[in-house]
């Protein structure tokens, strides 16, 4: 037999079920887990890309699993936007081509590789992220073109503000590796556990002294062209 609470108020009375008060509990054990992120650079240089970092949480444990989507990364002027895009492993990614030439997306480091071959404008093809990691995207033709899909399999993740600051609400009482990616500065780990209200005072540090760009092979492992330039 089901026993029910009953929470008056003037003219109402609220019949409570025990899951109810449950699923309350369960929320008054969230916290939020929030930080500040900076970059080591070299001497002279500024940081101006932190918003392209990504932060996320990894339980330790069976975690509540990430429900996939769809979203986009468009092409437009030679260039990938967003230059980062985060997915919950499982999803797809479209690149609908808006420039009135031809691309070729393609992936061939990172966990798993895809080539979406040439097409035009006003066409879109897409590919599945199944495994987690972070993909870098280029396009065949054009060389400067480079954007990463980071595919996490948790709900808690999250892109740093352009100041650095980060913030994850609704993360559940428990034992977690907190994850920090970003290009230049590669991936920071550190284990965390939250309690009660979350924890306010995470800082992390990336280090981008050692970052050198260096030009990317096409997807047949060549240079693009013998002057470093784009064919069209």
């Amino acid at each position: 037999m089901a026993i029910l609470v009953s929470i008056s108020s003037p003219g109402r009375v609220w019949r409570i079920l025990p899951s109810m008060l449950l699923a309350i509990g369960e929320l008054d054990a969230q916290g939020v887990v929030s930080g500040q992120l900076s970059i080591q650079e070299r001497a002279g240089a500024r940081t101006t890309d932190l918003s392209s970092a990504v932060v996320w949480l990894q339980a330790s444990g069976n975690a509540r699993p990430a429900a996939p989507s769809t979203v986009q990364i468009v092409m437009e002027s030679r260039q990938y936007v967003p230059r980062v895009r985060v997915v919950t492993t499982g999803s797809r990614v479209d690149f609908p081509n808006q420039d009135p030439f031809r691309h070729n997306v393609f992936s061939k480091s990172g966990p798993g590789e895809f080539d979406l071959g040439l097409f035009g404008r006003g066409e879109s093809r897409g590919a599945r992220f199944d495994r987690p990691g972070v993909y870098p995207v280029f396009c065949n033709i054009h060389a400067r073109m480079l954007a990463f899909v980071v595919a996490v399999a948790t709900p808690h993740v999250t892109q740093a503000g352009s100041d650095g600051r980060f913030s994850l609400k609704g993360v559940p009482d428990g034992e977690y590796t907190l994850h920090v990616w970003h290009d230049r500065g590669g991936e920071h780990q550190r284990k965390i556990n939250i309690t009660g209200s979350g924890t306010t005072d995470v800082m992390v540090q990336l280090d981008a002294r050692s970052f050198r760009f260096v030009q990317h092979r096409n997807k047949f492992g060549q240079d693009y062209t013998a002057a470093g330039r784009d064919r069209y």
